[in-house]
């Protein structure tokens, strides 16, 4: 189970102990952050999109947007979302699950700016009824094939 492998990913680090896990979907931003008692914008939503036949994945605040031009002057083409039935193939996680942790090789993750603004952050952690409580450095430390920051997020500036 992609639980069980993101455990055993975030062991490496000693945050197997920060994986929190529901008994209902966490799937969305609104139901992830019900879940957990705190706002949405500090769910940390992991999406996949396909660049060139190549998959990324881009970790952004709850309440932040593809910026669409900002996308393509960062990554050279339209932002395509992965189809939902090709996410365990190409990313190794379901749709809900998606998260920076024990990701497929060759899959580049990227952090969004719209993360910096808080101390704690909560990706999903490999199915739609979990997370994990990070701190931003945390998150940053343990992203498998971290690629850099990006700024691609709109709608969450104040």
């Amino acid at each position: 189970m992609a639980i069980e492998q993101v455990k055993q990913y975030l062991a490496g680090f000693g945050l197997a102990d920060r994986v929190i896990e529901f008994t209902q979907s966490s799937a969305t931003v609104a139901e992830a952050a019900e879940d957990l008692g705190c706002e949405p914008a500090r769910i940390a939503k992991t999406m996949a999109f396909d660049t060139a036949g190549q998959p990324i994945l881009i970790v952004m605040a709850g309440d932040g947007r593809v910026d669409n031009p900002k996308y393509k002057a960062r990554f050279h083409c339209k932002a395509a979302m992965i189809h939902p039935d090709e996410l365990v193939e190409r990313v190794g996680h379901p749709m809900g699950g998606v998260c920076p942790f024990d990701v497929r090789p060759g899959v580049e993750v990227y952090l969004d700016e719209s993360l910096r603004r808080f101390d704690i952050v909560f990706p999903a952690a490999g199915t739609a009824a979990s997370a994990v409580r990070l701190t931003v450095p945390e998150l940053e430390q343990c992203v498998q094939n971290f690629s850099g920051w990006v700024d691609i997020a709109k709608g969450w500036q104040e």
